[in-house]
């Protein structure tokens, strides 16, 4: 079934964190997890099963920090060309039969947009179009773009992944407790642009948990005619003992982003933090 058709008609499941699982499966600080797609295969791909077997039907490849500002082009085709192969070997190992789609996961840049910082608009499209190839190429179902902040930034990235390919995208951002992005845009700036953009779902991720990114999901259930999407952190993140811990238990956290259903949320997962 295609993604488009099953989006249609179901609730969409995402999966959870990718960094905290291989932080525990000791990736140094410091150290780029897109490495481990090459070097460490054997570890995504269990990641990827895990979440397929537990009913996630959109498990992204470890591809969020793979971008062309870091990497020449051999480079990045190869990292992400690795990243959606583990995916894939997951999902093909995997048992049930949900549907399941492999997702190219697209962050954020790491360089500021003009005027906020001294990268042109049209570098970062470029840079953004660069991923969204290779993604393409590699075999990818849909386009996650994810943590965006910045609102220039987003609609580069959304931009370049529409004149790139076919693919579905879904569009996340990450909002402040102010209900906000860094750059100050909020959903009703984000909502119609998104949506006229043409992304296939849009939400919220990220950010301080599930409790208080409510009234922003609910802001989006009140404005957008996509599907909606909300993949929170398990809380913030703090140090005891030289770990992170996160402090929203998994009962905490299916309860406020249950308590969304009912309200036509229609994607939901977990980002840093949630296994």
């Amino acid at each position: 079934m295609k993604l488009r058709e099953y989006l249609r008609d179901h609730i969409v499941y995402l999966d959870g964190a990718t960094g905290s699982l291989l932080q525990a499966a000791g990736l140094a600080p410091g150290e780029p997890s897109e490495a481990w797609s090459i070097s460490r295969p054997e570890v995504l791909q269990r990641i990827h099963q895990d979440y397929y077997e537990a009913g996630s039907n959109v498990v992204a490849a470890n591809s969020f920090g793979v971008n062309a500002l870091k990497y020449g082009d051999a480079e990045l085709e190869r990292l992400i060309a690795a990243a959606l192969d583990n995916v894939k070997i997951a999902r093909e190992r995997s048992a049930g039969d949900c549907p399941r789609f492999a997702a190219l996961d697209i962050g954020p840049l790491g360089r500021l947009l003009k005027p906020y910082g001294d990268l042109d608009f049209e570098d970062a499209v470029a840079a953004f179009s660069k991923a969204a190839r290779a993604g393409a190429s590699a075999g990818a179902d849909l386009v996650f773009i994810e943590t965006m902040n910045d609102l220039a930034e987003t609609r580069a990235a959304l931009l370049a992944v529409k004149e790139s390919c076919d693919l579905p995208v879904f569009v996340s951002n990450a909002y402040g407790e102010d209900g906000r992005l860094l750059s100050g845009s909020g959903p009703d700036c984000l909502v119609p642009l998104l949506e006229g953009l043409g992304a296939d779902a849009i939400g919220v991720n990220c950010s301080f948990g599930p409790k208080g990114l409510i009234p922003v999901v609910e802001r989006y259930l009140e404005l957008a005619s996509v599907p909606v999407l909300m993949k929170p952190n398990a809380g913030l993140p703090r140090v005891e003992a030289g770990r992170t811990v996160y402090d929203v238990t998994p009962a905490e956290f299916a309860a406020d982003v249950s308590s969304l259903f009912a309200k036509g949320l229609r994607l939901a997962g977990g980002c840093c933090g949630t296994t």
